[in-house]
């Protein structure tokens, strides 16, 4: 599910489950969570690069999920996963090669730097399924696209190819094939760096971010409420899905 890997001072988190395009189901939310629990307790691990097997980096919140949310049977502030990496104690490296879609774009934007590649479509596709945006991506998005961009995002649910990310705020935009390899460079210069030095600058850094993003949970809940608890929503998610 995930693959961990450690290399003077660089942890490489890789989401291993190409079968579902990494889909963040609760068994890779739990892996992730764990991953990014044990970069905390090492000491030796100065910065982590989060990468995918396959074509996809991420697909986001599978269809059962999305269900659930639309039945009531779990609530939106429960998926919190790109806390995971706003926390992480070292900066942490997205290298998002493959598309990402939904909860798995915002999940990389959670990152402290982004890597795209030119060629794979990245955006957020929640309205398209009728409902809201989730996962605190309403912040996200604005802290590192522009955001008269973020918002056309959001509102459209268009997936854009990644050279027309470049100038957006995502640091790195470069050919499929160059961004593992764009990361790890950044990675290993970075690692150069003493840890508490790296963790005191992290934590500044996030700071405005950390606080946006527990602000829109509370916000996205309310919207929720609103989108998957309307008449359809559940089969208008799973026909989504579908096609």
């Amino acid at each position: 599910m995930v693959r961990v890997t450690h290399d003077d001072g660089v942890c490489e988190i890789t989401l291993a489950d190409a079968a579902t395009g990494n889909a963040l189901g609760e068994p890779m939310v739990h892996a992730l969570t764990a991953a990014f629990a044990s970069v905390a307790a090492d000491t030796d691990t100065r910065v982590v690069v989060l990468a995918a097997d396959g074509d996809t980096f991420s697909a986001g919140a599978p269809a059962a999920l999305l269900a659930q949310l639309a039945a009531g049977q779990r609530q939106p502030s429960d998926i919190r996963l790109p806390r995971v990496l706003l926390e992480c104690p070292v900066p942490v490296i997205a290298a998002m090669a493959g598309h990402a879609v939904g909860g798995g774009f915002a999940l990389g934007l959670a990152a402290d730097l982004v890597c795209l590649g030119r060629e794979s479509r990245y955006g957020f596709t929640f309205m398209n399924m009728g409902f809201t945006p989730g996962m605190g991506t309403t912040a996200l998005c604005e802290h590192v696209l522009a955001a008269a961009l973020a918002h056309e995002l959001l509102y459209s649910g268009e997936l854009r190819r990644g050279d027309a990310f470049s100038g957006t705020g995502i640091n790195h935009v470069v050919p499929r094939a160059e961004v593992l390899d764009r990361a790890r460079d950044l990675a290993r210069r970075i690692a150069e760096k003493p840890r508490p030095a790296l963790e005191v600058l992290k934590r500044t850094l996030t700071l405005p971010r950390r606080r946006a993003f527990d602000q829109a949970l509370t916000l996205e809940s309310l919207m929720h409420q609103i989108t998957l608890g309307a008449p359809g929503a559940i089969d208008t998610i799973r026909a989504t899905y579908v096609e």
